[in-house]
């Protein structure tokens, strides 16, 4: 019996030993290597996603404050960039509750063109923002060069029953003159020219077009003050519409402050070939210019090889600091809201075509940019200021300059 007694409480202190044991191996996991290492991984993979998520809705106390601040204030500028650039004006349209306007446009090019077609493309946004796309939708054809192309396009809109269709390009007028009139229900508008084609009975055609002389007399201004060696030059597409009176007006103003420049101008006969436009400014560039500009969208080509020159840039159409920031001085911008407001409530009152639309300075269908990141001397930009106030009143008028500095008639050829 007492042996058994003997054996039993061996076997228990045996069993409270193993179990002592037990306890120390399940305890000493959480040091271990395997759970510290899990964690390092786990925040590696998931974090990263998650701080970007968290940095532009609700900054975290914990993350640093300083590089937050950079990324929401970038990210804020990037997305208002487009709005600050087109609605900087109200926009109010009469369309009717429970009712939508639907606009289709045809551009020769991208929406992205920081250029022309990118002009329209940011209009239409810029009034869908402001009314909201269940009254207001649009829809956009991009890269149709091709006259019988975009005809096709424009048809197709029409037969479709959208209340505007635009046919944003001087080319595309024989097109809408044929086809305006199968359409008499639907209201058409173009651009760049004053032309209805109510002197062909034709009474559903709108037509715009953009005094660009104006703000390319206020940069050539800006350029001749800007210029070190006396040599300015101008890359044109073809010598037709908002492209000749913008490089005409630029010309006069560089002239307007010294007589003795005579800026290099060369139309490439295209509006679209950045290797030509790289090709005319690289030519400018050999004979000495350090301040370049140009028209249409094949002109960041020529950007680029004034960048790469350390050459001062002038933009219009569109705001085009982003492709070159230490270069590029300032932008004449189209903003065709102001166009597009008055055509969409004329033609919800009834009125399908017959007047045509200037944007300007004086009401804000151009604007100067200038762009913050360029160091402007004070001086050169209140000249520009100035001369774009004597235009808005009046006291300077630029088609006058043109024809006095420049010794020919100012008008933009067909």
């Amino acid at each position: 019996m007492k042996k058994r007694w003997l054996v039993l409480v061996l076997l228990i202190i045996a069993a409270l030993t193993l179990a002592a044991c037990g306890g120390e191996e399940e305890a000493t996991p959480t040091p271990q290597p395997t759970p510290t290492v899990e964690p390092t991984e786990e925040p590696t993979e998931e974090p990263t996603p998650e701080p970007t998520e968290e940095a532009t809705e609700e900054p975290t106390e914990e993350a640093t404050e300083e590089p937050e601040a950079e990324v929401t204030e970038e990210a804020e500028a990037t997305e208002e960039a487009p709005e600050e650039a087109v609605a900087a004006r109200a926009i109010s349209l009469d369309i009717p509750e429970g009712e939508t306007f639907r606009v289709a446009v045809v551009m020769p090019s991208t929406a992205t063109d920081l250029a022309f077609s990118q002009s329209m493309a940011t209009a239409l946004a810029a009034i869908q923002d402001a009314v909201g796309e269940d009254r207001f939708e649009y829809a956009m054809s991009e890269n149709l060069f091709v006259v019988d192309d975009a005809a096709t396009a424009l048809r197709d809109y029409a037969s479709q029953g959208y209340d505007l269709v635009i046919a944003h390009g001087s080319q595309y007028g024989s097109s809408l003159q044929d086809i305006a009139p199968d359409f008499p229900d639907t209201a058409f508008a173009w651009g760049t020219t004053v032309n209805t084609f109510a002197d062909e009975g034709i009474t559903n055609v709108y037509a715009y077009e953009a005094r660009s002389e104006q703000g390319g007399y206020v940069f050539g201004v800006m350029a001749a003050h800007l210029t070190q060696s006396n040599v300015i030059g101008v890359v044109g597409p073809i010598e037709t519409g908002d492209a000749k009176l913008y490089i005409d007006g630029f010309v006069a103003g560089v002239k307007s402050v010294n007589p003795d420049i005579d800026p290099i101008v060369n139309y490439i006969q295209s509006f679209g070939d950045l290797a030509l436009a790289a090709e005319a400014a690289d030519a400018m560039l050999a004979n000495g210019a350090d301040v370049l500009t140009g028209t249409a969208q094949m002109v960041p080509g020529a950007i680029q090889k004034a960048k790469e020159a350390g050459a001062l840039w002038f933009g219009t159409q569109a705001n085009q600091t982003n492709l070159a920031p230490e270069i590029v001085v300032a932008n004449q911008v189209y903003d065709w809201t102001v166009v597009l407001e008055d055509i969409i409530n004329r033609v919800l009152a009834g009125q399908l075509g017959g007047e045509a639309y200037a944007i300007t300075l004086a009401n804000d269908g151009l604007r100067i940019e200038y762009n913050d990141a360029f160091d402007l001397p004070d001086e050169v930009r209140q000249a520009g200021e100035e001369t774009a106030d004597a235009i808005r009143s009046g006291d300077i008028d630029v088609m006058s300059q043109i024809e006095t500095l420049l010794g020919e008639p100012a008008e933009a050829s067909d």
